[in-house]
């Protein structure tokens, strides 16, 4: 989910969890909300990434050593660029701070927005098996929702041009979740965060927000008489064998995992892995998985393994609309996919943040070459605004190692 809890991490001091721990030769047990004072250790990429490593992959590895080193840069980094099946993995400091820990393609993380990509491959799916239709609307399988959102269609939220305002950015939001992190409500309860008035006559405009995709979860479960949860694994976890990829409702993430942190300059990083619980952004942003099974999802999901051939071709109908955080080169909107036309070609993905952690995961449209990159940090346009530039072009110096040019 984009910016959930995007405030400094001072306003939750008042709130104490507990972290988990993360299994390693050292035994470490980092303490969430701790003041930390152990330096964060910096190493390039092992031995057998560098040795695949030419050109645009060397100045890729560099950018990544640079950011890590940075006083506003995360912890850690890792990319993932896989051609064929080649893979290729890119990394720079630390999955734990105080402790040289790799971070692994094995290491789960949070997706955040990326999981924007699932709701759209599970939408799409029941499209093509014609028991959901791009134009069905709101109204049809959510009479309770809002009547202003009735007229909305499954194809306006997919592309975020329905108009209906994002419940994350609301005071009320904040301070429900604030109050109670580890204990999400419903997705009925989050919509109703956001006013029922629309922002624009559906379809006219776009604005992203993360009230679409919760709607679509909803639908999905009015259609089939089914959770979301269980329609994810039966048309996309299961058929594509992502194992360790997952949705929870709590705050646990499965080991082995990459810890998130909160940058406060210049305070060493604060852990907040396991501040909020997953369910609290839920189909807009709760997926967990590890760079592996995302590579796996991405090459899949772009090229249309989870939908029919011409569901696809209506989901890459694109208009101007960006991600956020923003993808590299020009980003248009399709739905619930990308499309990023950079210096080195063009693929198609999502991006995202959470506090903790931001993700980006592309693939070109044959899904033969795709590339994935998290940090264990927020970092965004608005979110250390010092560091975006050079995460950003971190984004497209990933998509021209992908592609060799």
């Amino acid at each position: 989910m984009n910016n959930l809890v995007s405030s400094p991490l001072s306003q939750f001091a008042r709130h104490s969890y507990r972290a988990r721990r993360r299994p390693s030769s050292l035994g470490i047990t980092t303490a969430a909300l701790a003041v930390l004072t152990t330096a964060v250790m910096s190493f390039p990429a092992a031995a057998a990434d560098r040795a695949t490593e030419t050109g645009a992959g060397e100045a890729l590895q560099g950018a990544l050593n640079a950011l890590v080193s940075g006083s506003d840069g995360p912890p850690g980094i890792i990319a993932v660029v896989k051609t064929g099946a080649t893979q290729t993995v890119y990394r720079a400091g630390t999955a734990q701070v105080g402790q040289s820990v790799p971070l692994e393609p094995t290491d789960h993380i949070r997706l955040a927005s990326v999981s924007k990509a699932y709701s759209g491959a599970v939408a799409l799916s029941l499209v093509a098996d014609h028991v959901l239709s791009l134009s069905d609307t709101v109204g049809k399988w959510l009479p309770s929702l809002p009547g202003e959102w009735h007229g909305v269609t499954l194809a306006e939220l997919l592309q975020h041009t329905s108009g209906i305002q994002d419940f994350n950015g609301t005071t009320t939001f904040i301070d429900e979740l604030l109050k109670d992190p580890q204990n999400p409500p419903p997705p009925e309860t989050l919509l109703s965060f956001a006013s029922p008035e629309l922002m624009f006559t559906p379809g006219t405009n776009y604005h992203y927000s993360n009230s679409d995709n919760i709607i679509v979860g909803l639908m999905i479960q009015a259609a089939t008489g089914q959770s979301y949860e269980s329609e994810l694994q039966s048309r996309v976890f299961g058929p594509l064998g992502l194992s360790q990829t997952s949705l929870p409702q709590g705050s646990a993430i499965p080991s082995p995992f990459i810890s998130g942190y909160d940058l406060d300059p210049p305070k060493t990083p604060s852990d907040v892995t396991n501040f909020f619980g997953a369910g609290w952004s839920w189909a807009s942003g709760g997926v967990i998985a590890t760079p592996q099974d995302l590579t796996t999802f991405i090459r899949a999901y772009v090229q249309g393994a989870t939908t029919s051939r011409a569901v696809h071709e209506a989901q890459f109908t694109f208009r101007p609309g960006s991600s956020e955080p923003p993808g590299p080169g020009i980003n248009s909107a399709g739905m619930a996919v990308f499309r990023y036309e950079t210096s080195c070609g063009t693929v198609y993905g999502h991006t995202g943040n959470t506090l903790g952690y931001t993700d980006f995961a592309a693939a070109t449209a044959d899904g033969s070459r795709s590339v994935t990159v998290q940090i264990n940090a927020q970092i965004t346009p608005t979110q250390n605004s010092a560091a975006w530039p050079e995460l950003h072009r971190i984004y497209e110096l990933a998509v021209c190692a992908t592609t060799g040019h």
